[in-house]
């Protein structure tokens, strides 16, 4: 009974928090839809207040009501002002409320890569676009095979979303598992990782391709939870999870790994799938060490 009334609590303090909040951003949102230039910027600009101001007032009803501990390492030399892509491992709906813990307001706002498609999405669309989200359009090979003068046009048109970033820091966040991972995925896939799922480097090289001269380096991010299989959003809202760890590493970004063709050059695209495996096997490793400090 206890939980339920917990979780029952915190869920409708979120839900509050989201519809205060969600009137001023899409006032901002509209507005920079159709204010000129620099003006469009401070638009932008709060925005992102108002998005980082509804984390931290979600952080404080966490703190307030339930009791997970979020162990957090590794966050002392994080900084605002510098632009990271965020590498994380994928296990359960509350990795992005760990995400904010460790983030909001140590990075600049952290953002995901968006298919095209999504822009229209009622109300969300929009809220994405005024937060700067990337929208990035990618043809499949079948596609470009059909017309290849359409070649590269993908990346350009994702380059050109990502123009603001030439002025302002950004935190990029990508899951290379691409799903949530479970036994049974793991299992199905043959994955040569035990916490992990096998990694896709295409899509983090479309990002570095992208963005790479905007990075300054890699914020390599492992959550571990208590229990198997991971806990879900209800355990956290309730208070069902009595501590997590988010361990981040901060390493440097090779600017040879967006030097290249990752489609069409063999050699480069290895050299990229490398890099992906071997940050893969390094965390699966600090993964099964941590998990060690929550038995």
């Amino acid at each position: 009974m206890r939980r339920l009334l917990t979780g029952s609590l915190v869920t409708a303090l979120l839900l509050l928090n989201t519809l205060v909040l969600i009137g001023p951003l899409m006032v901002f949102a509209l507005l920079k839809l159709v204010l000129p230039g620099r003006y469009r910027d401070y638009a932008s600009w709060a925005v992102m207040w108002i998005a980082e101001t509804w984390a931290e007032i979600d952080k404080l009803i966490f703190a307030l009501c339930i009791p997970t501990q979020w162990d957090i390492r590794g966050a002392e030399g994080l900084r605002i002002d510098t632009s990271y892509l965020a590498i994380s491992n994928h296990q359960s709906w509350v990795d992005i409320p760990a995400l904010i813990q460790v983030l909001n307001r140590r990075v600049p706002f952290f953002k995901f890569f968006l298919k095209k498609e999504l822009i229209w999405v009622p109300l969300l669309g929009l809220a994405w676009w005024a937060l700067d989200y990337p929208f990035m359009k990618r043809y499949s090979k079948a596609f470009l095979d059909k017309h290849p003068h359409l070649k590269g046009q993908d990346l350009e048109i994702t380059k050109a979303a990502c123009e603001l970033f030439k002025r302002q820091p950004v935190t990029v966040v990508n899951y290379l598992e691409g799903t949530r991972f479970t036994e049974a995925k793991r299992t199905a896939q043959g994955s040569p990782f035990r916490h992990l799922l096998k990694p896709k480097a295409g899509g983090v090289a479309f990002v570095l391709a992208a963005l790479g001269e905007q990075l300054d380096a890699l914020l390599d991010v492992t959550l571990v939870y208590p229990g198997d299989p991971a806990p879900g959003f209800w355990d956290l809202v309730s208070g069902n999870i009595p501590r997590v760890i988010v361990d981040i590493q901060l390493r440097e970004l090779d600017p040879a790994l967006w030097h290249g063709d990752y489609e069409n050059d063999p050699a480069f695209r290895q050299t990229v799938q490398d890099w992906v495996n071997q940050l893969w096997q390094d965390k699966d490793q600090r993964i099964e060490q941590l998990r060690a400090e929550l038995r």
